[in-house]
């Protein structure tokens, strides 16, 4: 039972939701109706960006889910080059998709983006050379910039944000160094940073590490779903906001 003036998010990524996998987190979605206020996705709803595998999981939420969901898209929900049916497919069963959007629930704002890769650090890209390095680097820019924005309209003093990709190194360690620049980028944190956030949930780097920080102490999660069952044991993080 949540505390006065606390909402309860069970958050998860990484869902990966197939062609035949009608009921396969039944149970996730029946528990954290009944222990949460919210659940949010943070991307890779579906395995291949197909509106057939959007429909399944719509099916399911709309049979087990009675709170609130809030979801960003994923980089698997554009494989297939239809992300714009498979949002569309969700939203069909009330689901809210956050792209440089926000929305308030229960007194708590939620901002989002999918993000974008570019490195972290030091080790950041830089917009230097060829143009499509350029572009690369300047992608990444705009999701931080449309996530800014989102955080800017909130008026709310508890926020949360929801990404796809990671805004810190630190959820990202255990995945292979040489693919950092294409799990996160630090645009996303310094925009985090600057407007604020009580907690930031993502997904993407399913052999990262479950909670990192940003450089202000903003506590981020890594909820992908492989991480949840390999750290906790259960499908999705609650979290108390």
């Amino acid at each position: 039972m949540a505390e006065k003036n606390e909402t309860r998010v069970a958050a998860v990524a990484d869902i990966h939701y197939g062609k035949t996998a009608k009921g396969k987190l039944r149970d996730l979605f029946v528990d954290a109706t009944s222990t949460a206020d919210v659940l949010v996705i943070a991307g890779d709803l579906t395995e291949y960006g197909s509106p057939e595998e959007a429909t399944v999981l719509a099916e399911d939420l709309r049979t087990h889910v009675r709170i609130p969901v809030i979801a960003v898209l994923g980089n698997h929900d554009f494989e297939s080059g239809k992300s714009a049916e498979v949002q569309s497919a969700l939203e069909s069963v009330g689901v809210t998709f956050l792209d440089g959007s926000g929305i308030e629930v229960n007194g708590v704002g939620f901002a989002g983006v999918c993000g974008f890769g570019g490195g972290f650090d030091r080790q950041m890209l830089s917009a230097w050379g060829e143009p499509l390095i350029k572009a690369f680097v300047q992608e990444g820019v705009d999701h931080s910039l449309r996530l800014g924005k989102a955080l800017t309209n909130l008026t709310t003093e508890k926020r949360v944000v929801v990404l796809h990709y990671s805004p810190v190194r630190s959820t990202v360690k255990g995945e292979n160094p040489e693919i950092y620049p294409f799990l996160g980028s630090s645009h996303l944190e310094s925009v985090i940073d600057n407007f604020g956030a009580s907690v930031v949930f993502h997904g993407h780097a399913h052999s990262g590490e479950a909670e990192g920080k940003t450089t202000k102490d903003i506590p981020v999660f890594n909820v992908a779903l492989p991480v949840l069952m390999r750290t906790s044991k259960k499908p999705f993080l609650l979290y108390k906001v």
